[in-house]
């Protein structure tokens, strides 16, 4: 259900909030229940002023900025979650300029940590109007990122959004035609190689780290839980007895982390349903794990299990540039990435099955590794 707030002024002069009657959606429940995403939609096409602009729109002539601005994000990008609404401020950083896109998003410059400029003689299309533009005014554009250096993963994202624009556009008919970024052909992109660690590389990888990038690695292949998921996990979430315990209303069995939060870009947030889930704590990472929470501080329900010396949420980016790239030249890696052990703990379980941390723990066991744990 859902249900418009109006603020009105009355002969006086004041602000009244007057909510108009709920309008169902559809269902919340059930094989056929709507998703956030998908309500969220559903609300924007049926407010009455966004279809008085869809109405209007095939005669006003806007420009894209125009309808970014007023349409496609409040109306398509807003309602993605964080990750995706990074993405499409980052990539229109190259099909509007930098300046508007900080105005669309509505940023706070002197608070941005970006300071991007508008590169001369690139072919924005900002100014270019929704029924102007041509798939050669595209094809400029992916030109002028590929000319620049740009991966071939980033030109086709140019061109998706781009894509993205004119779908939304067609949708509530501000634009009629055939989307002009679909006629332009997508790039053939080189794939790297995949690369993933054997028993011994693990071993010589994890001797050269330190706290906290060691006990990340160890976490991400014995339990399969992803970066942000381990610096988000909280102590209230670890159950480390050898009886269940109760965290936020709901009951931890014993030795099992519960994975519930994540932090991600600054932000600590709720897992999708789908990656909710209890993870055991195996023998490899419990000594592990009983020396963190022995320590001085940061040790609280609500403390993060990997701090910084500020007790803030340790940042797998900075680590990444600073520690995994150090220890991956140093033993000619230089491809070494959390994306590796990702792809590392799945050939393990693939090859020995579900008793593969048994196996890695055969192959890490040494007196180095034992003392570190200690």
């Amino acid at each position: 259900m859902f249900r418009v707030n109006e603020n009105l002024f009355n002969v006086r002069g004041f602000k009244e909030h007057h909510w108009r009657e709920a309008v169902q959606i559809g269902p919340a429940t059930g094989p056929e229940r709507l998703t956030r995403k998908e309500a969220q939609q559903a609300v924007w096409e049926r407010l009455p002023a966004g279809k008085q602009v869809q109405d209007l729109a095939p005669q006003s002539g806007m420009t894209i900025v125009e309808f970014v601005e007023k349409a496609f994000v409040p109306e398509h990008v807003a309602v993605k979650g964080l990750a995706g609404r990074t993405h499409y401020r980052a990539i229109l950083k190259h099909v509007l300029t930098p300046e508007e896109v900080h105005q669309v998003f509505k940023l706070d410059l002197d608070k941005s940590r970006t300071r991007l400029k508008a590169i001369p003689d690139w072919p924005y299309l900002s100014r270019l109007g929704l029924t102007e533009t041509r798939p050669e005014h595209v094809e400029g554009l992916m030109m002028a990122a590929q000319s620049r250096g740009y991966s071939m993963q980033t030109v086709t994202h140019i061109r998706n959004v781009v894509s993205a624009i004119f779908s939304h556009a067609k949708k509530g008919n501000y634009f009629l035609g055939p989307n002009p970024a679909s006629q332009v052909a997508v790039p053939g992109i080189m794939r790297k190689e995949a690369h993933m660690l054997s028993l011994p590389e693990l071993k010589s990888v994890l001797e050269m780290m330190r706290y906290p990038e060691r006990e990340m690695t160890l976490l991400a292949i014995v339990t399969g839980m992803n970066v942000a998921e381990i610096c988000g996990l909280q102590w209230k979430h670890v159950n480390l007895s050898p009886f269940e315990h109760e965290a936020n209303g709901e009951v931890i069995p014993a030795r099992m982390i519960a994975v519930r939060k994540q932090w991600y870009r600054g932000e600590l947030n709720s897992v999708k349903i789908g990656r909710t889930r209890n993870v055991p704590i195996p023998e490899l990472i419990f000594p592990v794990l009983t020396g963190l929470n022995q320590r001085p501080r940061f040790t609280k329900r609500d403390d993060f299990v990997l701090v910084s010396e500020a007790g803030t949420p340790v940042n797998e980016t900075n680590i990444a540039s600073r520690r995994l790239k150090s220890v991956g030249q140093e033993l000619g890696m230089a491809w070494l990435s959390w994306h590796v052990f990702r792809r590392t703990r799945k050939d393990y379980v693939d090859r020995f099955g579900p008793r593969f941390v048994e196996r890695v723990a055969a192959a890490l066991h040494s007196p180095e590794l034992e003392r570190k744990s200690g």
